[in-house]
This record gives structure tokens, sequence and C-alpha cells, in this order.
């Protein structure tokens, strides 16, 4: 596949991604709006509020909110994102991921498959945290893990020593170690440093990655 043929690929599938996204909000019940995520601290109304905030919010006003944390990229997202989930209703929320489903948005030096990465890992926070069983297409889950590069998997800070993981329905590995077996969206979501219930992942080492682990 040429460059651009694997551009189209990845553009594709954003737009199948936020269109799936968009049909599953819909179902939600008004208390699920309200429940948590696999993002802490953060419920199903911050996360929406999140992935839709750079179709709400020009280029000059993302630089501004950004001086105002004082150049975090984190504090400024969790800032917006408790704006705009505590003065837009779940319908409005809607409504602006489903109007934008086409949108070009692509984070800073990540490209199309930045966009793709950011959706599909906020889209399971959303259904893992609400225990939906939603199943993001492995070849689209392929595609997120094979624009992962070191930078990005140190950006999350997760401790993968001695960690092997390896997918269960895709030919895709990572590390060396003992192994963790588990989905391929499951262990993008370990990468990412989140804590996915115990019954989703299997081997020796999978209680590091577990809720239980973090409650304990």
């Amino acid at each position: 596949m040429t460059e651009d043929g694997l551009q189209d690929a990845v553009v594709a599938e954003v737009v199948a991604e936020r269109a799936e996204q968009a049909d599953l909000l819909a179902t939600l019940r008004p208390e699920q709006w309200d429940a948590p995520t696999l993002c802490d601290g953060w419920r199903v109304r911050e996360v929406v509020a999140h992935t839709t905030l750079p179709y709400r919010t020009s280029l000059g006003r993302t630089v501004v909110e950004l001086v105002k944390a004082r150049g975090d990229f984190n504090r400024m997202a969790d800032r917006c994102a408790r704006r705009d989930a505590a003065r837009l209703p779940p319908a409005r929320l809607l409504a602006s991921l489903r109007d934008n489903i086409a949108h070009p948005w692509t984070p800073p030096g990540g490209g199309v498959h930045g966009a793709l990465s950011h959706d599909v890992i906020h889209g399971l926070d959303i259904t893992v945290g609400l225990g939906l069983d939603r199943r993001v297409p492995p070849e689209r889950v392929a595609m997120v893990l094979a624009g992962m590069r070191p930078k990005n998997i140190a950006f999350f800070g997760t401790d993968l020593t001695g960690v092997a993981l390896r997918a269960t329905d895709l030919d895709w590995s990572h590390g060396t170690g003992a192994p963790v077996w588990g989905l391929a969206q499951d262990l993008l979501l370990v990468i990412c440093g989140r804590r996915l219930p115990a019954s989703r992942l299997t081997g020796e080492p999978a209680s590091r990655f577990s809720l239980e682990s973090r409650r304990r």
C-alpha cells in the first residue's frame, strides 16, 4: 500500500470509530454519563468533552488555555474537560461528536495515526469503564499499535519491566519477560497506563495492571 493509501485507510478508520462511538453514546442512560471511566477522575461526560474539544475550540483559544495552564497540556485538558462537561448536557456533547465525524483534527505531531489512537483509547476508557462488551475491530487496533513509537509508549510512563504483552486476537507482542495475555485493545490500554478489570488479562504479572491492585 502506498503512503497516501495508508493515510486514507487510517482516516477511514477514524471516521468509522467516531461514528460507532456516537451510536453507542446515543444508547447510554442518563446515569451512565455520570459513571466513572478508566481515566482517573473523569466520568463519561468529561471524556466526551475532552475528545470533542478540538471541534469547538480554535487554535488561538487553545493557546490561551495552554498559557492559563502554564504550559501543562494535561492540566489544560483536565480543566477544559471539567468545564465543558459541567456546562454542556450529554445531548450537546453527543451532537458535537456526531456533527464532526469527518473532522480533520489531528494532535500536534501525531498526524492521523495520533487522531485514531486518541479516539480509540478514549472510546475504550468509556466502554471498559462501563463494563460494555464493545470490541474495536482488530484491524483498527492494529493500526493504532503500528503507529506506536517508543516515545509514545514512554509518554504514558507505564512500567513494563520484565513483561511481555501478547495479543490473543492479533499477531502482536511487545517486550520480553513473563507473558501477559489479552485482547489487543486491552493491551493497548495497559500500555497507556490504564488499570483493567482482572478478568480481561491473564498471566502471572497481569495483577500489576488490574483495578484491584490499585485499590489495595
